[in-house]
């Protein structure tokens, strides 16, 4: 472990230093407004970075273009600093600015203080990111941030040392690019960390983590979080001893030091970026001058004592000693400049909110004016009501886009039994503003792109005499080969996906074949691999990033739903990452081995696609779909088809399977089954059985859950047979109650039903071990067959008597 002592002294001029004061001056009284504008009720919440100014100038000075941060909501003098952000856009942001031009960050989706930058452009196409000081989009969960930095750093490895990348210079230049981390000392207890930490160190990638540390989190202090209480000390067996030892540098500095600040952050970043070595700076003697956030004080939980030594270790009150102990500047100047900044700040501001609150007005008063108008044109009794409503609009002052929503919604209520042209005219406004609104709150959920994956259309599998029936592991490992072969920027990462092919050998001999880089291994750290696939997507590449169990997916999840599946909502289509999610469920054996939790899946990770091929030509037909396209996906594969004869397609490489689109696997009048991925076997083995009995079932395999059924065809179904069930081997109400609540709610199914719809789903418990375990834990084909013909008995008991 290294202090500042340790490294070179940076030459720094006296307009560079009296420009950064400005700047870091400008930044805490952003703070100090944005506090008061929550106060006065003109922003819901805020969190600022007050105390870490001096800091992130000292980093802000090495970042480049081409670089990345991920980062947390106190880093607002950093992205000041490398010009990502403008006063204006920092105050859009406090007052949730639903536009993309006053707020590009988030355009209002998130909270203030969470940054980043916009890596598309408007049609959804990459900018180049060598033109750009990138910054992923942040997050308020803590240490959420690191594992999607593990992957931007991973990607300067990988566009390093993998020449066949080298052309790809619109997201890199050789790998030079630096991943540069921020978190606070408290978070640095969080396992999310330690995986990053430690799997950085693993595959040396050049990353760099500063961890500010202003003694709390919240209002529990360092000896709570953290051994020793003290951070870099506990990772100090990570420091390499030797330039040839794998390892980290670690450095420790001040956070009110400017200069040895500025001397550290040159020396670390150059070290990073040449040699690709991860480093850890720990800035300690921060201070929070506002405590946390505007949600309470820090005099409830410091001692007198703390808050004196906060107010005489602040980092602005050190750098203006400094700045006049080496006489920069005199005091008049600096009284000077801190007025200019403080006018500036004030301006900004004023700009902000009348932008903001000037749009939201302009509805306000347009519906306002509606109501008065009908309220003159209307009968006495309405007319009344309706001017109460229109002068309690008035009366706010403050108003919210949904005020004047709420306002002619009530007004229509009076108004339901009158046909006038005034009331037409309000109807126009209120469904105008709803499609705008949606626009600014419910858009990009997905891509917009014309990359969407929605918009592949079907390729589908060409046999000949010559196509062999082998293994189905065979075709995903055919499927993988042509890909690794056409696409350049493909890799594969994952426990045991590397030399041994992964643990059902669909990548077997691929590493041999296209090299460690392109199919790797990784340690056991589901989130990281996440997140290493997820980083790396932000740049340009397209991996695959394979949970060797569906059941596993569970230490991902917060990864997968805080960050990827939310990505592209939360920058309202400002940054994308394509990543592909392999993993492989329903039955095997045994409680952890067998799962098919699909209910968790639907409900946290809305954002990314759910594909459930029911054997390994389908799911090849949805990888290459996936590599034509720039959406996140989960690709479940089923655990117990590997070893099942397919025959392999001649163009294995080309075959692509549309994405919301069922399949009907056996057509039938009488009941209509509606299934997915290994069930897709047992429903056609119990449908065969019924036949015998005259009864005729048809099997629809849905293919993929999100998204699900688009041309309606289970509608279509039922509309012939009038009676529905569906079967999976989620738990009772799991995926079974989400496709029911998409037929029967979403595509009106229930109107054309003749008997109650039924679910069949797997036990409440944990899939129990051995074959009777499986038996007894999941849907099997004597409970099909019994639940067709109980229905059918219900509705012929003379033809279908009672069996048991």
């Amino acid at each position: 472990m290294q202090t500042v002592a340790l490294v070179q002294k940076q030459a720094l001029s006296r307009e560079e230093i009296l420009r950064d004061y400005r700047l870091a001056y400008e930044s805490r009284q952003a703070s100090l407004t944005g506090r008061k504008e929550v106060f006065m009720g003109k922003a819901k919440f805020g969190i600022f970075g007050d105390g870490k100014e001096v800091a992130q100038l000292a980093m802000a000075k090495y970042f480049r273009k081409g670089d990345f941060r991920s980062g947390y909501y106190r880093d607002q003098t950093f992205m000041f600093a490398i010009g990502e952000l403008t006063l204006q856009q920092y105050f859009a942001q406090l007052y949730a600015h639903a536009d993309v031009e006053a707020e590009p960050a988030t355009a209002g989706r998130c909270m203030n203080s969470h940054f980043s930058t916009r890596s598309l452009d408007e049609d959804g196409n990459w900018k180049n990111l060598m033109e750009i000081k990138n910054s992923s989009a942040d997050m308020s969960p803590t240490a959420a941030q690191m594992p999607r930095l593990l992957g931007l750093a991973y990607a300067s490895k990988l566009y390093r040392q993998n020449s066949d990348l080298h052309e790809f210079t619109n997201f890199s230049v050789h790998g030079n690019e630096v991943a540069f981390g921020t978190i606070g000392n408290a978070s640095t207890a969080e396992g999310l960390f330690f995986e990053t930490f430690n799997a950085a160190g693993v595959l040396q990638v050049p990353m760099l983590v500063s961890v500010w540390d202003d003694g709390y989190g919240i209002s529990v202090p360092n000896e709570y979080q953290i051994t020793k209480g003290n951070i870099s000390k506990v990772l100090s067996g990570f420091q390499r001893e030797s330039p040839n030892e794998p390892g980290y540098e670690i450095f420790t500095a001040k956070g009110w030091d400017y200069q040895g600040l500025c001397n550290l952050y040159a020396h670390a970043v150059e070290l990073c970026r040449e040699q690709h070595v991860p480093v850890l700076i720990h800035v300690e003697e921060m201070t929070q001058p506002q405590g946390h956030s505007t949600s309470g004080s820090h005099e409830r939980y410091k001692s007198k004592d703390r808050l004196a030594w906060e107010e005489e270790h602040d980092c602005l009150k050190y750098m203006r000693e400094w700045i006049l102990a080496n006489e920069y500047a005199t005091t008049d100047m600096l009284d000077h400049l801190e007025a200019e900044s403080r006018e500036s700040v004030r301006k900004a501001r004023l700009a902000a909110w009348n932008e903001y609150i000037g749009g939201v007005k302009a509805d306000h008063n347009e519906a306002l004016t509606l109501l008065e108008r009908v309220a003159l044109e209307t009968d006495n009794s309405n007319a009344n009501h309706i001017s109460s409503i229109a002068e309690e609009l008035r009366k706010n002052n403050l108003p919210n886009r949904y005020d004047a929503i709420r306002a002619v919604k009530k007004a229509l209520r009076y108004l339901r039994s009158e046909k006038s042209q005034y009331k037409k005219n309000i109807i126009s406004w209120l469904e105008r503003v709803i499609g705008e609104n949606a626009d600014r709150y419910n858009s990009y959920l997905i891509s917009q792109s014309e990359d969407s994956p929605l918009l592949v259309g079907e390729v589908k599998p060409v046999y000949d005499e010559n196509s062999p029936m082998v293994d189905a592991r065979e075709v995903l490992r055919a499927c993988f080969a042509a890909a690794l072969a056409r696409e350049p920027r493909l890799f594969a990462i994952g426990e045991d996906v590397g030399k041994i092919g992964d643990v059902n050998q669909g990548m077997a001999g691929l590493q041999e074949k296209f090299g460690e880089l392109r199919v790797t291994d990784t340690g056991i750290r589901e989130s990281t691999i996440i997140g290493q696939g997820t980083g790396a997507a932000l740049r340009g590449l397209r991996p695959i990033a394979e949970i060797q169990y569906l059941d596993y997916l569970i230490y991902a999840l917060q990864t997968l739903s805080d960050d990827l599946a939310s990505l592209h909502y939360r920058t309202k289509g400002g940054q994308k990452a394509p990543v592909i999610i392999r993993t492989r469920g329903h039955r095997l054996e045994g409680v952890w081995h067998s799962g098919s939790p699909m209910a968790m899946i639907l409900g946290s990770l809305r954002g990314i696609h759910l594909l459930v091929p029911r054997n390994m030509t389908q799911a090849a037909g949805f990888y290459n779909t996936l590599l034509k396209s720039d959406d996140p996906a989960i690709v479940v594969e089923c655990l117990n088809g590997y070893r099942l004869k397919e025959r392999l397609p001649s163009n294995i490489g080309e075959i692509t399977v549309p994405l919301g689109i069922p399949e009907i696997l056996r057509e039938g009048e009488h009941v209509t089954i509606v299934t997915y991925g290994s069930m897709c076997r047992v429903v056609m083995e119990a449908a065969q059985q019924l036949a015998e009995f005259n009864i005729s079932v048809e099997v629809i395999d849905v293919q993929t859950l999100l998204p699900f059924d688009l041309p309606r065809m289970i509608l279509e179904s039922v509309k012939k047979t009038n009676r529905l069930i569906f079967a999976d081997e989620d738990v009772p109400g799991g995926a079974t109650g989400f496709m029911l609540q998409q037929v029967i709610d979403g595509q009106g199914a229930y109107q054309w039903l003749d008997s109650p719809p039924r679910c069949i789903s797997a036990q409440d418990h944990r899939p129990s071990y051995s074959s009777d375990g499986d038996y007894f834990s999941k849907p099997n084909v004597e409970d099909i067959f019994d639940a067709v013909y109980e229905m059918m008995h219900d509705v012929d008991p003379d033809a279908y008597p009672t069996i048991y």
